[in-house]
């Protein structure tokens, strides 16, 4: 997934299917000849999707259609446990932790009718690395992956890698039909082995997908189909909700969590995501290159003040760069990270700005994405610093031109940028990608150099010793709090508003995982 692509603003379109005829049950909806209902479930999604091919590296809303076409090696359970999908069991490890032997369901068909084969899984994590697409970067540990036969796929790593077990949660797409026409395959007709296969999409309207009846997993889904609309602007989204044209809407903002709270025969689910959203300094040019300057910055607001503000109760605030429930699992000390914001001090910011030898004409370049929440987080800086005698401009980007500018490292593009990051329940996926020089221009813009903390970085990424894994990230991260290089804010809640007329749905912490419409845990049902 791209980083942080969770939005709150945009334009509105709904539309509605239907299913198949049947026998009506108790509950009001017909149950069709596969043990389904006819009902379809439509769902307004935040953001719009624009492609849906697995090896280009999907954003977080595409990934919510495409996660419901496609199958996996591996997916999670109902927290950030992985467990079998494909796989018939969890893999054997062998070589100090460099050899990984998957066996594969020998039942599971796409929905043209081929069978998923372990050729079909090695392509699919093959792909992403001759490619060289953004997936490269976790990919490319991989030093060989080949199937051993028809049913067993066999991972040769360059070195240990403590978080390839999330790595292995990737998407399984069928070679032929992707080599055919890759294009096609990403816009058009994307084949998957999943509980439901692709019917349309008409782009900034509608994706359009139905329940495969001849789906190979233990059970079918309740519902006959699936219509994801793009309603980008929170306010028709939740009044769509509100009216019914919608049964489940994505991302409640904070603004109107009460009304979405107050609504009759409506509730909201919700829990705290697997994510991290931060402001980050450019360290490689420009005044906030000097630490101090990022210091007068901390100093000239009060980020507490602006999360309760913009975020609350939507979101968390948040003290380092790991969401809430993976620093408890990592007995991470939060207590001291919630001492290393500064309080604001504009007096004390203004005397920093000057020992470190700002220009009085100097206008700090802030740039953050179509998101209201973010820009509201530029904008409370941008006038903390105005408070402290210097300009500053918030420059609110698309998704394409901020991507393309946020990981230059040039002063001329930014000093400042307000970004996320939402993928793997590791710490690895979020430092690395974040932080490491190896992700300069990639993932990250920072540019900043410490061999100490890249040696800390790289070495706990290697190690399969969890304890000496938590006290790496945890000298590395203290480090990088200390240094200013970025301003951790705040994290989302995965939230959804749900009509009372669906049953079973639940919210899982990995944001793309959602919405589980079918699991071991789950089948979700629309009553009308």
């Amino acid at each position: 997934m791209l980083a942080g692509c969770t939005s709150d603003s945009g334009s509105e379109t709904t539309s509605e299917g239907d299913g198949g005829g049947g026998e009506t049950t108790a509950g009001g909806a017909t149950e069709t000849a596969a043990g389904g209902s006819d009902a379809t479930i439509n769902i307004g999604q935040a953001l719009n999707p624009v492609r849906f091919d697995p090896i280009t590296q999907l954003s977080n809303p595409d990934a919510l259609v495409a996660n419901r076409v496609f199958s996996q090696l591996y997916t999670y359970g109902e927290g950030t446990d992985v467990v079998p999908n494909l796989a018939t069991s969890m893999p054997t490890i062998e070589r100090d932790n460099t050899r990984y032997i998957v066996e594969i369901v020998d039942n599971a068909m796409f929905h043209n009718g081929d069978p998923v084969t372990a050729e079909d899984v090695a392509y699919s994590f093959r792909a992403p690395i001759e490619e060289e697409t953004p997936l490269l970067g976790i990919f490319s540990v991989i030093d060989s992956v080949e199937a051993i036969d028809e049913t067993t796929v066999q991972f040769d790593l360059s070195n240990p890698y403590a978080m390839f077990q999330h790595v292995l949660t990737h998407q399984v797409v069928p070679e032929a039909v992707r080599e055919e026409d890759k294009e096609a395959f990403s816009t058009q007709r994307p084949i998957g082995s999943g509980p439901f296969k692709f019917v349309e999409w008409e782009e900034s309207n509608y994706v359009t997908l139905e329940r495969w009846d001849d789906y190979w997993g233990d059970e079918l889904p309740d519902v006959a189909g699936v219509e994801f609309t793009p309603i980008t602007e929170s306010t028709t989204r939740v009044t769509n909700l509100r009216t019914g044209d919608v049964d489940v809407i994505e991302t409640i903002p904070p603004r109107l969590w009460e009304t979405v709270e107050g609504t009759e025969d409506t509730s909201i689910s919700e829990v705290e995501s697997v994510g991290y959203f931060y402001v980050a300094f450019n360290c490689n040019e420009g005044p906030t290159a000097d630490k101090r300057v990022r210091e007068a910055i901390d100093y000239s607001f009060s980020m507490d003040d602006a999360v309760d503000r913009y975020i609350d109760p939507a979101g968390l605030r948040q003290y380092g760069p790991l969401p809430g429930p993976m620093v408890e699992e990592w007995d991470m000390p939060l207590e001291e990270w919630m001492e290393i914001p500064n309080d604001k001090d504009v007096e004390q910011a203004t005397a920093l700005f000057e020992e470190a030898g700002v220009p009085a004409d100097w206008d700090a370049k802030i740039i953050v994405p179509p998101d209201d929440n973010r820009e509201n987080i530029g904008l409370s800086i941008a006038n903390g610093i105005k408070e402290a005698g210097y300009e500053a401009h918030v420059e609110r980007l698309d998704w394409g031109a901020m991507l393309s500018r946020a990981y230059t490292g040039n002063a001329s593009d930014y000093n400042i940028y307000v970004l996320g990051w939402v993928r793997y329940p590791d710490p690895d996926d979020f430092i690395y990608n974040l932080f490491h020089e190896d992700s300069e221009g990639v993932n990250q813009g920072v540019y900043y150099k410490n061999d100490e903390v890249m040696e800390q970085i790289q070495g706990a990424r290697e190690s399969t010793d969890r304890d000496e894994r938590q006290q790496l990230y945890q000298s590395a991260i203290s480090t990088l709090l200390a240094e200013k290089v970025h301003l951790p804010a705040f994290n989302y809640k995965n939230s959804y508003g749900v009509k009372s007329t669906v049953s079973d749905f639940q919210v899982h912490p990995v944001s793309p995982q959602n919405p589980r419409l079918l699991t071991g845990y789950n089948n979700v049902s629309v009553d009308r």
